[in-house]
């Protein structure tokens, strides 16, 4: 991004703190208040902060979840592949600081079980959901349903209808269609999905004419944002109006992503901003959170909220369509947030696409996860 001289001095000062908060990365039982802070999870201050407001915890215990997390993200993967085939999902009990794996063969249980994770055994594997799922994806879903998600904790296919539309036969006629792709499970919810971009105001934003919405992290190049924010070959501009660069890649729906490159005098940064709330993360990379990890959202209108990883891969259908594969949260965001960063730890998991209610009251977020437009646009993370 674009600053002036002492702005960058305090950048760099913020990096060289950051790396010396980050040195080392302890199992959450070894991250008590008694472990010195360098051997402790890897967080800004303002992060941990921001945990302990959102999440009602004290800075001790928002270091050991972190830790935890980290440490069941590295089991998931060995877990994953222990299980081949017969993986079947994973989610992680913050209460328990616990992984849990779900697998479609029980001769593949003592395997998974060996690498640290909690093993539970079902009747269709992740392969076989995901296949359900697509199905559904194929249809023409009726505004009256709100999304619909690989639930691996079921193990099934659980579509979200609006309450106030169960009865409408568009939304009886989609759920009939939808039964006959696999197992399914019908919840109803109060909210509608909408999309979190804005008019023009103040913050520290970009804008493509009078939309507004918020960076998500930095690639070589440029930066990686949210695709309703804007088309390919429109201009963006800065926080201070200045021209940036332009969208070179935009899609949306079916997929909420997009990436501007970054030219003029401007520069990218391997942070997310605080926005002069909380101290900025260093982004370290991209490691995938498992279902039930804590997670964080940076955003031009509300800046720093926290919450819980509650599903992937699900189909959100917005009133101008629907869009796939995406992380459900309960992150709060509103409008002008769209596009912004969702980090957990000082891994980059996603970018804010939309949700339901607001950062008074509460709501849920959903956001496009970061590794998928990294390889839809072969870009590269910038990271510290």
């Amino acid at each position: 991004m674009r600053r002036t001289r002492p702005i960058r001095a305090v950048l760099t000062a913020l990096l060289v703190s950051g790396a010396c908060a980050t040195a080392g990365f302890l199992p959450a039982q070894a991250a008590g208040a008694d472990t010195p802070r360098a051997e402790r999870a890897a967080a800004s201050d303002g992060l941990l902060t921001a945990m302990q407001r959102d999440f009602g915890l004290t800075a001790p215990q928002a270091e050991a979840r972190l830790a935890a997390e980290k440490q069941a993200t590295a089991t998931e993967k060995q877990a994953r592949q222990a299980a081949g085939s017969a993986y079947a999902g994973s989610w992680f009990t913050p209460e328990r600081q616990e992984l849990t794996v779900a697998v479609a063969d029980r001769a593949k249980a003592a395997e998974v079980r060996a690498t640290g994770a909690k093993v539970q055994v079902v009747d269709r594997s992740a392969a076989q959901l995901d296949a359900a799922k697509k199905r559904i994806d194929a249809l023409d879903a009726p505004t009256g349903v709100s999304s619909w998600r690989v639930d691996w904790k079921s193990n099934r296919v659980v579509v979200e209808v609006l309450a106030d539309q169960q009865s409408d036969n568009d939304v009886k006629t989609f759920l009939a269609r939808a039964g006959k792709s696999g197992p399914l499970t019908v919840r109803t919810t109060e909210h509608a999905p909408t999309t979190f971009a804005a008019g023009t105001v103040g913050g520290d934003p970009y804008y493509t004419g009078n939309v507004r919405c918020s960076i998500g992290f930095s690639v070589h190049g440029g930066f990686v944002t949210a695709g309703h924010c804007g088309g390919a070959g429109q201009s963006v501009s800065g926080w201070d109006r200045s021209y940036v660069g332009n969208f070179q890649g935009s899609s949306f729906p079916d997929n909420d992503y997009a990436w501007v490159n970054v030219g003029s005098g401007w520069w990218t940064v391997p942070v997310v901003l605080g926005w002069g709330t909380v101290s900025d993360q260093l982004v370290r990379g991209s490691n995938e959170a498992p279902v039930g990890a804590s997670i964080c959202r940076s955003g031009s209108t509300t800046h720093w909220h926290c919450g819980t990883v509650l599903a992937k891969n699900e189909t959100v259908n917005y009133s101008q369509g629907a869009v796939h594969q995406m992380t459900k949260t309960s992150v709060c965001a509103e409008g002008g947030d769209s596009g912004g960063s969702f980090i957990s730890g000082d891994q980059a998991q996603g970018v804010t696409s939309g949700g339901w209610g607001n950062c008074s009251s509460g709501g849920e977020t959903w956001y496009q996860p970061i590794n998928e437009i990294l390889g839809r646009y072969g870009l590269t993370l910038h990271t510290a």
